[in-house]
């Protein structure tokens, strides 16, 4: 009996400081770097950061987000990419911890969003006429611009444009996108989801779509797996494309950068949880992060 006690004393004691762990874990934030290596790079775009929050889903850090502002203030960013999620469901109506992060930025120069599946969509239709959702409306009138299209930044004689994914790849759009024609411009594409290899051969051999030369493909949704393992990694990713519906997913395309047919593609594991299991709320082994990508020329 005193074996089988102290057998029960450890695993009780392991199991508190796992909880303790996790708690502390689950709220604090770290900034993830990835130098994202660009055949060709313009010199003029040598450097240029990209920094990528996704998935918040309603999560606050500290007191009016204090630990994240200052996190992400703490990083000079050319661009900033809202990659989607921060609404707990579409019909959360809880804006205030994504406002919050928006109203405490210094650099709210180039502030681009794409929508998540919890958010809401961009447009409804009141009494017959389209109108802006209020959750986009707060946020552009915060500073950040919907990517509904192409949106370009200029640094002298060279230009980085920023496409929404799921926009580019309609032949409708070939003409409004004069993408990499030369070499001086880079195509950056954000989307919420992440374009796994399937999808890609898909679009490919599709005769009313187009998969354009983008330099790099920024996405979340997966949260990293959300609960990881030690030696396993992630037990889940949110994925239809994969075999068993995303349950014991390719490791290598949970989170972080990948290529696949010379595409280089950078996944979040983002900041938040998702609540589709309730009692599976939290991060495990899985610290909240923001990312700071940079151009590098290859």
């Amino acid at each position: 009996m005193k074996k089988l006690t102290k057998i029960l004393l450890f695993i009780v004691i392991v199991l508190i400081i796992l909880t303790i762990y996790t708690i502390w874990d689950n709220n604090r934030v770290v900034i993830v770097e990835e130098d994202i290596l660009v055949e060709d790079l313009p010199k003029e775009i040598e450097g240029f950061k990209i920094l990528q929050i996704a998935d918040l889903h309603e999560k606050e850090f500290g007191k009016n987000q204090e630990k994240l502002i200052k996190a992400i203030n703490s990083i000079d960013y050319d661009v900033l990419a809202l990659t989607g999620d921060y609404l707990k469901s579409q019909q959360s109506k809880n804006y205030a911890a994504t406002y919050k992060v928006l109203e405490g930025l210094h650099n709210k120069e180039h502030v681009l969003f794409v929508p998540g599946n919890t958010d809401p969509a961009p447009y409804i239709i009141n009494n017959k006429t389209v109108v802006k959702d209020p959750f986009l409306e707060g946020l552009e009138g915060r500073g950040v611009t919907s990517l509904e299209s192409v949106y370009k930044i200029k640094r002298s004689s060279a230009v980085v444009q920023f496409v929404n994914f799921e926009t580019s790849i309609m032949d409708s759009q070939s003409e409004m996108l004069p993408f990499n024609e030369n070499n001086s411009s880079v195509l950056i594409a954000l989307n919420h989801y992440p374009i796994v290899d399937n999808r890609i051969d898909q679009i490919m051999e599709n005769s009313i779509q187009t998969f354009r030369n983008y330099d790099l493909i920024i996405a979340g949704h997966y949260h990293g797996g959300q609960i990881r393992l030690p030696l396993i990694g992630a037990l889940f990713v949110p994925e239809a494309w994969y075999k068993r519906s995303g349950l014991l997913p390719p490791q290598d395309r949970v989170k972080g950068l990948w290529q696949y047919k010379d595409t280089k593609q950078y996944v979040s594991a983002g900041l938040g949880s998702s609540n589709a299991i309730p009692f599976l709320n939290f991060r495990f082994l899985n610290t909240p992060e923001i990312n700071v990508l940079t151009l590098r020329s290859k």
